[in-house]
This record gives C-alpha cells, structure tokens and sequence, in this order.
C-alpha cells in the first residue's frame, strides 16, 4: 500500500469471546489492507471488548470490509470514524541515553511536550507521553538525537465526542 493512502480510525464492538481477534484480522488480510494499530479493551459490560484499529488504504475496499465485518457473528457494531469529530489519543514510552551532560536538556523536552519521567538511571531515562499522534511523533524527533534505546507505542484509542456513542 501506498504510504499516501489516507489512515482510517475504525471502531468495533464485538463479543468477548477467545478468537474473534483472528477473525476480523483475517477479514484486513484477505483484502490485502494492512493494520498500523490495534487496541482491544473492556468495555462497562463484561460481555463486549472495543476494538479501535487505524490501518491504511483505498476508502472504497475499507467500505467492503466494514460491510464483511457487520457480517461476522461476534461483531456487533463496526464503524468508521474518519473526518468525525472524534477523542484520539495514544501512550508512548521512550528509553533514552542519558549522559549528566545531556539529562537536563532531555528533561526539557519531556516538560514541554508534558511527558513525565518513570525511570533514571546513570546512563538512561525512561519517558512517557501521551497525546495525539503528532504529538509523539514530534517529542521522537527530538529524542532521537540523544539515543533512542527503545520505544513502544500504544495504538490509538478513539471515541466520539459529544453524547454520541463511539
């Protein structure tokens, strides 16, 4: 897929059931889309999981698989909510070199970007930011110049603002 295709933010309420994951990621596969995230998490009834996925690619085939997944037994609602207004946010831990010459600059990047500091050691620190996407992928580009250890990012997680049910 083009890196130009536009990203779609998804939601889907399924059952709470062992392989309805499989299931749905097969329904992406089979239609050659790929999914950049996916975040699966409890809802207020035990019986249901929501599942919010961000993939990338032709509007008119992500049409055909909403419509293949309203299909499936344990999806009981499946939704895109590209170009609505709509709560993202993501969680991003960066593990960073950190010398005593570089701590208190890296320590004013993390202020500014309001991320906090969950581990510091001799040589490293740990930082955690959460916030849109943009966000993230703006305090990474600052913190690469100092050593990128390692870095793990959440999937975004999405709801509809307003009344509204996501």
């Amino acid at each position: 897929m083009s890196t130009l295709e536009p990203a779609h933010s998804i939601s889907l309420l399924v059952a709470n059931k062992p392989g309805v994951l499989v299931r749905i990621s097969l329904v992406f596969s089979r239609r050659g889309y790929n999914i950049d995230s996916l975040v699966v998490s409890p809802t207020l009834d035990d019986d249901f999981s929501r599942m919010n996925i961000v993939a990338r690619g032709n509007p008119d085939t992500l049409v055909q698989i909403i419509r293949q997944l309203e299909k499936l037994v344990d999806v009981i609602q499946a939704k895109d909510h590209t170009g609505e207004s709509i709560v993202e946010r993501e969680l991003a831990l960066f593990k960073v070199k950190a010398t005593s010459d570089s701590r208190t600059e890296i320590l004013q990047i993390a202020n500014h970007f309001k991320a906090i500091t969950l581990d510091m050691t001799e040589s490293s620190m740990v930082i955690q930011v959460n916030g849109a996407s943009e966000k993230i992928d703006a305090i990474k580009i600052m913190l690469t110049r100092f050593g990128i250890i390692e870095f793990i990012r959440t999937g975004k997680v999405i709801m509809a603002r307003g009344e509204d049910k996501t």
